[in-house]
């Protein structure tokens, strides 16, 4: 691709599957940001909480972490408020097909949503089968319901067809969950 005064850009295939499964999490930061820029709700990605045990200083850079754990378990990705109530919830991407495999929602994850239930807030998942280009919203209270009443491993795409809340693509916001949130709560 050729740029003013002649600067070229090339690209690699590993830049191109550097990023793979970061198309939701790019969608929905884009969306939060068309809520912010237009007074609709501020909602921001929560930062995984790191330790950093051993640092590199190479000449000429400003560092590089060789070694880090996590501190805590990260509780979910996103949080914020909207129209005075708390928002928060956990987006995940799957190649799946046929079902969102639950070993990618970790135990402490479903108990803090549920948590945040329990207080009045509004928590939810967020899940894109990739593969289908179908995105759907949650609510913790379906997502408890089907835990409580099934011994499956995965939830089947059909339960959240059927439970769900499916969020087409726009241009903005790209991922629209705050309408699925007035439809629900407001």
């Amino acid at each position: 691709m050729k740029y003013p005064c002649g600067a070229k850009k090339t690209y690699s295939n590993h830049s191109i599957h550097a990023n793979r499964g970061m198309t939701l999490e790019n969608d929905i930061g884009q969306s939060n940001d068309y809520y912010l820029v237009n007074n609709i709700a501020v909602i921001y990605k929560k930062p995984t909480p790191i330790t950093i045990a051993k640092v590199d200083y190479p000449p000429g850079t400003n560092g590089i972490i060789r070694e880090g754990y996590f501190k805590t378990p990260s509780t979910t990705d996103y949080n914020g408020i909207y129209k005075g109530k708390y928002i928060d919830f956990e987006a995940k991407e799957t190649k799946h097909k046929t079902s969102f495999p639950l070993s990618n929602i970790h135990p402490h994850q479903i108990k803090h949503l549920k948590k945040i239930e329990e207080h009045g807030g509004i928590s939810f998942i967020i899940v894109r089968f990739s593969l289908l280009n179908e995105t759907y919203l949650l609510t913790t209270p379906q997502l408890i319901s089907f835990l409580e009443h099934n011994k499956r491993q995965s939830i089947p795409i059909a339960y959240f067809k059927e439970n769900g809340y499916i969020l087409k693509d726009k241009y903005n916001p790209r991922v629209d969950y705050i309408k699925i949130i007035n439809q629900l709560y407001f």
